[in-house]
């Protein structure tokens, strides 16, 4: 059997990477292709209780080298139950982040740099890269102010404040975002950038399009 296809969303909080997510799904079900969709952190009973300790408001104390050590346990977990298991079974996964946004956020944003985020990444990942990455760029400022909403609206709803990366100042996040703009001009191949700010239509077009180019390259029905 074929093996599958890796897909990643990446973008700050706010980016409209969940939208986008659901779209893409909807898109290949269409197809008849049934993607295996996932996150990071999360997307595992393990990775979710490593996702609760990283974005909760409470856990002011974390190291930045253990911040990024979890979010790579979190990643292994993730490869060996679900991401590694679909590709094998020629299925196409769809995951919200990856290593690109260990790179940005811990690499960027907590300035510890590209070099340590990719020796980890090719020990504990094994190398394993995406197929496609998908790059959602709107303006600092959007992204911000939706995820800032997002997660004051998600407290009041659910008691839970996940807003631990949105309470850093805006210079984490421009750290954050000139990471990820560094990381497209490096991949291009790989990443697809989608900047400005645009509506949720036009991004899911140009998502498609991509998309569709990647399945005829691999004999896969668009």
């Amino acid at each position: 059997m074929p093996r599958g296809i890796f897909i990643t969303l990446e973008g700050l909080d706010g980016s409209g990477k969940t939208t986008q997510i659901r779209k893409l799904s909807t898109w290949l079900s269409k197809r008849g292709l049934d993607p295996v969709v996932t996150r990071q952190p999360g997307g595992t009973e393990t990775g979710d209780r490593i996702r609760g300790l990283l974005l909760d408001a409470r856990s002011t104390a974390l190291a930045p080298m253990t911040e990024m050590a979890m979010m790579f346990a979190d990643r292994a977990q993730a490869i060996a139950e679900v991401i590694e298991p679909a590709l094998a079974a020629g299925r196409i996964v769809v995951c919200d982040r990856f290593t690109d946004s260990t790179e940005a956020y811990q690499g960027g944003g907590r300035a510890l740099g590209s070099e340590v985020v990719l020796a980890l990444h090719k020990t504990i990942c094994g190398g394993l890269q995406p197929d496609l990455t998908i790059l959602l760029l709107p303006s600092l400022e959007s992204s911000l102010s939706r995820a800032r909403r997002r997660n004051t609206r998600t407290e009041a709803e659910t008691g839970t404040n996940e807003d631990r990366f949105e309470q850093e100042a805006d210079s984490f996040h421009q750290r954050v975002w000139e990471k990820y703009r560094e990381i497209a001009i490096r991949e291009p191949e790989r990443v697809v950038r989608i900047e400005g700010d645009l509506t949720i239509e036009e991004i899911h077009e140009q998502i498609a399009e991509a998309v569709a180019e990647l399945l005829v390259l691999r004999g896969r029905k668009a």
